[in-house]
């Protein structure tokens, strides 16, 4: 209140109606920020403004009023209900509405949550990633971000790209010369005579043993040796029992390869009963060396063969050389891995299910599905599915962040003293040759290692190289490989791009699980056909024999429609090294040519493997 005949105060009106142009600027801010707002409700009429940055000014006003004394007291809360009244109605749709977008919000955060394909089961994806990755290191409770601003760069041109319905031009391999190459493994008939017996024990994972069954193969052909079916030794490691006819069909496998190679279940009785190490027919690492030459083969190995009448190698691998090896040698290679091994059909039904249920649709019929799934291609749609929409596409991405690879590398991935105590631990237990190495010498900075390109990509960078290639924000990706380390935290980057991931434990129920439990090659064995059968495979790791062989079997039956996304981890630690300055459009133009150059269409190289390249004369034709 003023002074006795100065300037008076604003009368109670005025003060009410600024009062009411806040409550209009309000209702403006909170529709602008509700999706779906009505842009007409809370529109400012034209007159003077109040601050409104706090519920203090709000208080304060209120406060001021009811504390005048004066002959305007009474009018002025006269004025004040008739206010209310007057607006009542306003009020109440206001708040009505708020309610409502609070509810509509809620009920869309439940659909987008779940990205459980399976009508079964409704456990959203973040809970399943979590269990999944906890086995062998704790989680960090927070999520870790190492390229915050590319993030929020890639999320806004993800929104921007949906809205004007831009698509990526990844899904079709780009060059035509990819469809030139036609699949043409088929080699000469077999001699019919037999130097003797070869046993094969294999070692390693799935793909480990793929490779090691199509090498006997060849061996045994080099040798004119009768294969008896190779066995796979049991792993400390996999824990998996598997034998070659639980994965494989056994009797299509012999059949197929009958022309080039003779091979039988097992060993005639008259030999079952030999010492074989004590008639020194044992054979291991210590006398065929790695990437062997067929030379050590008839140096070595067939006097003990024509001597004995059988010889048995054990834990055999990668022990024979890509080159130098005669023509019909490598096509038998390249016949044995894109023809003669076929799962068994309990693994080929539920891969039909599983890659049905991405798709949500069952109408599949690519060369690549035909010779994964043989007779389990089914043709009907699934109930509730307009057909006529077409299936659904789906990116498969070989994640290679396990806790071993992670702390066997090195690196930094952003998780600070807990995750260097963590991988510091894990290596003392299961490195300790690694670290006995790193006392004797000066070990490199995990910032250079990271420059030289020998860091695991976490599923920050790979979500930011898919959202570079222009990657669809709901599109489905299959996620294979094992346990992510540290779960949530190092996967929440991915899935805020990217929500909609799925794996085989999502996609199938427990009881569908359930003959495969325990058995790790045979659950390798549906991430294969996942993966092979993809629209788009991407990996994170060329060197893996999952991303190697999947990759092979996409080229030799694709037929140029069969991309593979294969990123450079050098020169992509190059671009990210730009984070905190590099433009988005930038960032897209060098990521598109990073992968564009790994999708050349190259002839294998001499010494390169044949089962990731298959490009040549030996394994295919050129039409």
């Amino acid at each position: 209140m003023g002074k006795q005949g100065s300037r008076r105060s604003p009368r109670p009106e005025s003060r009410i109606a600024d009062l009411s142009v806040g409550m209009k600027d309000y209702k403006l801010r909170t529709s602008d920020n509700s999706v779906g707002g009505d842009p007409c409700i809370g529109r400012r009429n034209s007159g003077g403004d109040i601050n409104w940055n706090s519920k203090v000014t709000l208080a304060d006003t209120f406060k001021s009023d009811y504390g005048k004394p004066g002959p305007f007291k009474g009018v002025h809360v006269g004025k004040k209900h008739m206010w209310f009244q007057k607006h009542m109605r306003s009020i109440v749709f206001m708040f009505s509405f708020m309610g409502f977008l609070f509810l509509l919000d809620s009920f869309m955060v439940s659909i987008f949550a779940s990205v459980n394909i399976h009508n079964s089961s409704n456990s959203n994806h973040s809970s399943v990633l979590k269990k999944e990755s906890a086995a062998h290191i704790n989680e960090t409770e927070a999520p870790v971000q190492m390229y915050s601003r590319l993030l929020n760069l890639a999320s806004a041109s993800l929104a921007e790209k949906e809205f004007k319905q831009e698509k990526s031009v990844f899904w079709e391999e780009s060059n035509r010369l990819a469809s030139v190459w036609k699949p043409c493994a088929y080699t000469k008939e077999n001699s019919g005579r037999s130097n003797g017996y070869m046993l094969v024990s294999a070692n390693g994972g799935l793909n480990q043993q793929r490779v090691a069954i199509c090498n006997a193969v060849a061996v045994a052909s080099l040798l004119n040796a009768t294969l008896v079916l190779p066995r796979f030794l049991y792993s400390n490691v996999w824990k998996d029992p598997s034998q070659f006819g639980d994965i494989y069909q056994e009797d299509y496998f012999m059949n197929t390869l009958k022309d080039e190679v003779s091979i039988v279940k097992e060993l005639p009785s008259h030999l079952k009963s030999l010492d074989i190490e004590a008639i020194g027919s044992l054979i291991t690492d210590a006398d065929i060396m790695k990437e062997a030459k067929p030379f050590d083969y008839s140096r070595k190995v067939l006097p003990l063969l024509l001597r004995n009448g059988v010889v048995h190698f054990l834990g055999f691998g990668n022990r024979l050389g890509f080159d130098p090896l005669p023509l019909n040698i490598q096509k038998l290679r390249c016949r044995c891995n894109f023809h003669a091994l076929k799962f068994v059909p309990k693994i080929q039904q539920v891969g039909s299910l599983l890659i049905g249920r991405i798709r949500k649709y069952e109408g599949t019929r690519s060369l690549v599905d035909k010779q994964l799934l043989g007779n389990f291609m089914p043709d009907i749609p699934l109930k509730n599915h307009n057909a006529t929409v077409g299936p659904s596409r789906y990116l498969a991405l070989h994640m290679r962040f396990e806790v071993d690879m992670v702390a066997y590398s090195l690196c930094d991935f952003g998780g600070g003293e807990t995750e260097r105590k963590e991988l510091q631990a894990y290596r003392e237990v299961h490195f300790p040759l690694l670290l006995e190495r790193l006392k004797i010498s000066k070990p490199i900075s995990p910032v250079k290692l990271r420059k030289l390109g020998r860091c695991p990509l976490t599923p920050e960078e790979a979500a930011l190289v898919l959202a570079g290639l222009s990657l669809r924000r709901g599109t489905y990706i299959y996620m294979a490989g094992s346990q992510i380390y540290g779960g949530e935290s190092k996967m929440h980057p991915f899935t805020s791009l990217y929500p909609n991931v799925v794996t085989k434990e999502t996609l199938l129920t427990p009881s569908e699980l359930a003959p495969f439990k325990n058995f790790s090659s045979q659950l390798a064995a549906l991430d294969f056909i996942a993966c092979a059968s993809a629209d788009v495979f991407a990996m994170t790791d060329s060197g893996s024999q999952l991303a190697s062989l999947v990759s092979g079997f996409r080229t030799y039956y694709g037929d140029g429609h069969a991309p593979v996304l294969r990123p450079n981890k050098k020169r992509l630690a190059a671009i990210l090294s730009e984070s905190s300055t590099i433009g988005w459009e930038s960032f897209e133009g060098r990521v598109r040519k990073m992968i564009e150059e790994g999708q050349r269409v190259r002839v294998r190289g001499f010494g390169r493997s044949i089962y990731r390249l298959p490009r040549c004369p030996e394994c295919m034709c050129k039409s």
